[in-house]
């Protein structure tokens, strides 16, 4: 009689378990993360009599979640590409309308500008064209200066997003690393190791999350704990002890963010999620599309400047002057100092007008060995032997060193800054400099006369030639060549960006479907399940009424 008892009473208390289970998976129908449950059951040992085995009923072996490592990795990393992919795009587009569009573009500005240069080369004795030339001159570095703060913005934007990012991962892995020593404690209070399911399920939860921030590898461990590693296998969470990344100045550029982990430099190292998304949109697309807009300004400014300046004379007859700037004197070349520098060690750059064309963009970083500089250009790590100084003839740009030790280092930036401080620097009309010499046929240089002849219009239009001739870029791009240049390589990554993130999110998607389909909760499967443990209930509670009638007629013969 006790068999009967013990096996109906063991069916009852598993299909109990069963039914408690099924609830909990119909409960947790919309959280977020949840992995269906399931109990698996298992045969007691049957009992050996002279008769044969006879069985003893059933045990609840575990309550088991409907996982596969594969589909959980296969989400991760897709989560992870498409974050990635999705955030490259999305600002880049912001980068291709900015520069596009024909009410922000220079092309408009630069045509409108060479215009009222040919209207005063048509007529340089006429105050009104000069002033109008003097007002579009305002303009177009307006113009500049708008579309580089418009970099700016955006640059600050994505400066923003990173820290959020970093934030945001550091968060995540403060809380797996409290669910890790969680896990860990739980589990070993089972005498079987059963693992708690709905904490695993949230620490997956929050690997989902982090995967969107940060590609993420993970290790599981025999306690039950994940060791979470990013970049090239650095550790972020270890058991019950998380690192912190930051975001800070760069030491070789402070203008530039870098992402830290324990003061180790782990930008480059970084790949997948919305973090990596930012630092490509930055080092891909924002980056050198700023660079190419201060190469247009550089160029165009120091080869104005150049004619303006050269035999060129205003409406009194005196030398023409700088019409554009960059700061004080006019064409300073900004440097950034190195903090572990010597002390005294000074090095100041100003443009070159005739090497122009050998203007690059990019920054450069020199260097002292303590006999001979060498230049860098950082964007392709070109390296040249600059000599001994104290002067370094660069590529479109003169440095002059003083008081500089052995390993010593300057960033130049020629062109990354110059399109936002160009400002114009004539406001008189009568200083635009149209001519070319007040003394027609003289032998010899030109000189400065006593009197102006206001009909010359000798450099008005070899200014205005500047429009058509091929000065940047190794003498093979007009200033709009150079600004189309830029439109062209923006637009083509951008548009990359977009089909790089249609196909991710259709991988992203079919991962999170397939895990959806393992782990997900099927109500009408779920309330299948409640029939039958309801059931399998009912026919355990009938085999314990059994025993008892049997018992109680047992009773009853004895008495």
């Amino acid at each position: 009689m006790s068999g009967i008892l013990g096996t109906a009473l063991s069916g009852l208390m598993a299909f109990q378990r069963s039914l408690d289970t099924t609830s909990h998976n119909i409960a947790n129908v919309n959280t977020e993360g949840y992995s269906r449950q399931r109990v698996e059951l298992g045969a007691r040992p049957a009992e050996f009599t002279g008769a044969g085995y006879i069985g003893q009923g059933v045990n609840v072996a575990t309550v088991s979640r409907s996982y596969d490592q594969f589909i959980t990795n296969q989400l991760t990393s897709s989560t992870a590409a498409f974050a990635e992919t999705n955030t490259l795009s999305t600002l880049a587009s912001q980068v291709d309308t900015i520069i596009a569009n024909e009410s922000t573009s220079m092309s408009p500005a630069l045509k409108s500008f060479f215009n009222v240069v040919n209207e005063v080369a048509n007529d340089p004795s006429s105050l009104p064209a000069r002033q109008v030339m003097v007002s579009e001159a305002g303009s177009l570095t307006q113009q500049f200066n708008t579309l580089s703060s418009r970099f700016e913005a955006l640059r600050h934007q994505t400066n923003n997003q990173m820290q959020a990012s970093v934030d945001d991962i550091n968060s995540f892995a403060g809380s797996i690393a409290v669910l890790n020593s969680k896990i860990v404690t739980d589990s070993s209070r089972t005498s079987g190791g059963q693992p708690p399911n709905d904490l695993m399920d949230q620490r997956d939860s929050l690997l989902a999350k982090m995967a969107e921030k940060v590609s993420v590898s993970t290790l599981t461990q025999q306690d039950g704990s994940i060791s979470v590693f990013i970049g090239n296998g650095q550790s972020l969470v270890l058991g019950a002890n998380a690192a912190k990344l930051s975001l800070a100045d760069s030491n070789a550029d402070p203008a530039r963010k870098e992402i830290l982990i324990n003061g180790q430099a782990i930008s480059q190292q970084i790949t997948g999620g919305e973090l990596s998304g930012a630092l490509k949109f930055r080092d891909e697309v924002l980056d050198p599309a700023q660079q190419q807009l201060g190469l247009l300004a550089a160029g165009f400014a120091v080869q104005f400047n150049a004619v303006h300046t050269t035999t060129a004379f205003d409406l009194n007859g005196d030398p023409g002057t700088d019409m554009f700037s960059f700061g004080t004197p006019a064409l300073t070349v900004p440097v950034t100092f190195n903090p572990n520098n010597s002390v005294g060690s000074s090095v100041t750059a100003v443009y070159d007008p005739n090497t122009t064309s050998q203007l690059y963009p990019s920054d450069y970083l020199l260097s002292y060995d303590g006999a001979n500089y060498s230049l860098k250009r950082l964007s392709d790590n070109t390296l040249t032997n600059a000599g001994a100084g104290p002067t370094i003839n660069g590529p479109g740009f003169i440095l002059s060193t003083s008081g500089v030790s052995a390993n010593d280092s300057f960033l130049i930036k020629p062109t990354f800054d110059a399109a936002k401080k160009m400002t114009a620097l004539i406001t008189d009309p009568v200083k635009i400099a149209a001519a070319g010499s007040n003394i027609p046929g003289s032998p010899g240089p030109p000189v400065v006369p006593p009197t102006p002849i206001p009909g010359d219009n000798t450099v008005a239009l070899r200014l205005a030639d500047l429009e058509k001739k091929s000065v940047l870029l190794d003498g093979k791009a007009t200033f709009n060549d150079a600004y189309g240049q830029l439109v062209a390589k923006v637009g083509a990554l951008t548009h990359t960006a977009k089909i790089s993130s249609s196909a991710q999110e259709v991988l992203f998607n079919q991962a999170k479907q397939s895990r959806e389909n393992l782990a997900g909760v099927n109500l009408d499967e779920e309330a299948a399940n409640l029939i039958k443990f309801q059931q399998s209930y009912q026919a355990a509670a009938q085999a314990i009424a059994i025993a008892n009638t049997l018992f109680d007629t047992l009773i009853g013969a004895v008495r």
